[in-house]
């Protein structure tokens, strides 16, 4: 009989963002199922710490930066000989990402090369591992605001999720019958340190956001985490190109529920 705690077991899976929040969560979850954790962070604190505690190698990373995405990959497949899971999950949402007529060029650009031109760099430097071993799993975290509009705008954080979205989806179809799976995460809104800080500094938008949950409350971590390991394992052998919603059922109602 399969062990399900052990879905993941001798996998290398490369985590971008894995110092906190979704990326440390799924790394918990996927260390615990048995995969060896290359934690890629640009804090090196937090990164450390992850690692440290997943018992696997930290490797300080800018994911705007090709020849640091590039060492991540890299550095994992010298340490542990493959690269067979990738979480492209690293990504910002900073303030001056507002309306579009508040937002400005160097804003708009910065969250495009964090959330978006990483994504495109971190699935090059895996697929170079993962094409030649004719297998891998990369799951890219974009949005639910990937699939439809939000009134309490960050527009290039939207613009950059469509992205993410769109090229997990051709990449997915292209690389199909080379063994690998691309697929899109697509989180709704998760209980994390960066939402936190949007709601201590503006309850009224925050609470705007959380009527329209119709399971009444946010995502916590550990949720997504679940779903990347499910995404990451051969339980979803069949699962490619897929937009893949953890959303609490925000994408799929009109009315909102009392």
């Amino acid at each position: 009989m399969m062990d399900l705690t052990q879905r993941l077991a001798g996998k290398v899976a490369v985590i971008t963002g894995a110092g906190s929040g979704i990326g440390l969560a799924a790394g918990r979850r996927m260390h615990a199922e048995g995969a060896r954790i290359v934690v890629g962070d640009i804090d090196p604190t937090a990164g450390k710490a992850a690692a440290d505690e997943l018992d696997g190698l930290f490797v300080p990373v800018d994911v705007s930066d090709e020849a640091a995405v590039n060492n991540l990959f890299d550095s994992a497949a010298e340490a542990y000989g493959s690269v067979d899971i990738a979480f492209n999950n690293a990504g910002i949402s900073p303030p001056d990402d507002d309306l579009i007529e508040n937002t400005e060029l160097p804003a708009w650009q910065k969250v495009q090369d964090v959330n978006l031109k990483s994504v495109y760099l971190s699935c090059r430097a895996a697929l170079r591992h993962m094409v030649p071993a004719g297998k891998g799993s990369i799951i890219n975290t974009a949005s639910f605001v990937a699939v439809m509009g939000s009134a309490t705008s960050q527009i290039s954080y939207t613009a950059s999720k469509g992205g993410v979205l769109a090229m997990s989806r051709e990449l997915g179809i292209q690389y199909a019958r080379s063994g690998i799976r691309v697929n899109a995460l697509c989180p709704g809104p998760v209980n994390t340190p960066l939402l936190r800080e949007l709601f201590a500094k503006d309850p009224e938008r925050a609470a705007r956001r959380l009527v329209h949950v119709p399971l009444g409350r946010f995502a916590e971590p550990s949720e997504l985490a679940a779903a990347v390991a499910f995404l990451a394992s051969d339980d979803a052998s069949f699962i490619t190109a897929s937009t893949f919603l953890v959303d609490g059922g925000i994408s799929g109602h009109y009315v909102t529920p009392l």
